[in-house]
């Protein structure tokens, strides 16, 4: 049987999602799907709005058959490090024979096109692009003049990198070639309201726009038009009682956690801990320039937005200082994320859940898959052979139980524990 891998977030799952699947399928032939699905936190650089359990489950009542999670290094990174990350995992499964995903432009001849060119990076390219960067451009423009150099034919399609899921995709193109993997990629165009469109006035609306009217209406039931019976019916019932959760639930959290470690507080890297010195640049992403301008702003207790929003600039976009922010808050250091790529990314597939009558899947997928299929945390350690595997995974739950606590204070619910917290499975 054919298997397809989607890569996806579902923050929150809605029409457009169930029609992806249903679509991938369609194009691909294949009667399987394998999600490879953000956990907690996502590339945003914020908390998921509902937990990776309830959106598991909508995505499996709506044609999914495996939900397997993303490590939150790479859950809550950059295109790139996002797409890497995603498709070593898919690939290790051993099972996908393709992936489809969801684009702009809908043409994944042209996409691939413009992956070879910055994939192989040719002397020529490396070139321009260093000439442009050195003489102030940014790093966007400074790609865009290095491919018209290289690659005049392309000029003319150079719109496509202006749009969000074609650029996302195309790194997905570029992960896939650089394993020299042997999953064919599909694309999908994407429908109704663009990735970063707020507007709310569509059937097919953006995650973006039903998690900004759901805080704005305090009201669940205006959504219920954007997503599919069973999935608007399933949230209902846990509305209010352990969602939505928004980007404001971290504030206190994340001030508490700069304070500290900027006043000298101790840390722990590598298994080690140390006295720290002022400064962020040993978590992931972040430079001096951005540690010290961190700094300067401490003094003041700032919301996450109203954080966000001091530390952008023309060179630093608003969602990329969430991600910042969030890899301090989660403890996600460089020099853990340069050496988990350096070992080919994944060293386990944690599952979220699956449908009953893709059990023959899962067995498929222990006798092929590089890595680990773990169903129970109690199980991990022993399944997983590398310290550098058993740290990631330390991660991961330790992010799942902070959301799990700021679930917890805003609702007063129980803790959703990830040793005991079953597995989805329909």
């Amino acid at each position: 049987m054919k298997t397809v891998g989607i890569i996806a977030e579902y923050n929150p799952f809605h029409n457009g999602h169930k029609y992806q699947i249903e679509k991938a399928k369609e194009v691909t032939g294949a009667e399987r799907c394998i999600i490879i699905m953000s956990g907690n936190f996502v590339q945003r650089g914020t908390p998921a709005i509902m937990n990776k359990y309830l959106r598991t489950k909508a995505a499996l009542m709506c044609g999914a058959d495996l939900v397997i999670e993303l490590p939150v290094h790479y859950a809550t990174a950059s295109a790139e490090y996002f797409a890497s990350g995603a498709v070593a995992l898919l690939d290790r499964l051993g099972v996908a024979d393709c992936i489809c995903f969801g684009s702009e432009c809908g043409n994944i001849e042209l996409l691939s096109e413009i992956a070879d060119v910055l994939t192989s990076e040719s002397g020529e390219f490396k070139n321009v692009l260093k000439q442009r960067l050195k003489g102030g451009a940014s790093y966007p423009k400074a790609r865009n003049e290095a491919i018209c150099v290289t690659a005049p034919h392309l000029t003319e399609h150079l719109d496509v990198l202006n749009h969000p899921n074609n650029i996302l995709g195309i790194e997905y193109l570029k992960a896939l070639k650089r394993r020299k993997s042997s999953i064919k990629p599909y694309t999908v165009s994407r429908i109704g309201a663009g990735y970063n469109d707020a507007t709310f006035n569509e059937v097919y609306a953006s995650a973006l726009a039903l998690r900004d009217v759901i805080m704005a209406k305090n009201d669940i039931g205006v959504i219920k038009d954007q997503v599919p019976d069973c999935v608007y019916e399933m949230i209902k019932e846990s509305y209010l009682k352990t969602f939505p959760i928004f980007p404001e639930d971290i504030s206190l959290l994340l001030h508490y956690k700069l304070l500290y470690e900027q006043n000298g507080g101790l840390g722990l890297e590598q298994g080690k801990e140390f006295e720290q010195s002022p400064g962020f640049e040993r978590y992931f992403d972040i430079d001096t320039n951005f540690s010290d301008k961190l700094i300067k702003y401490l003094p003041n207790s700032l919301s996450h937005a109203d954080l966000c929003d001091v530390l952008k600039s023309k060179d630093m976009t608003y969602t990329r200082v969430a991600r910042n922010l969030l890899h301090i808050l989660l403890n996600i250091y460089q020099s853990d994320v340069d050496n988990y790529c350096s070992q080919d990314y994944v060293y386990y597939a944690r599952m979220l859940g699956f449908r009953k009558a893709a059990a023959a899947l899962l067995s498929t997928i222990k006798e092929a898959s590089s890595i680990p299929l773990i169903s129970k945390l109690a199980d991990a350690e022993d399944c997983i052979k590398s310290a550098a595997g058993i740290k990631m995974l330390q991660c991961d739950i330790q992010a799942s139980h902070l959301y799990s606590m700021i679930v917890q204070h805003k609702f007063n619910c129980d803790f959703c524990n990830e040793y005991t917290e079953p597995i989805i499975i329909l």
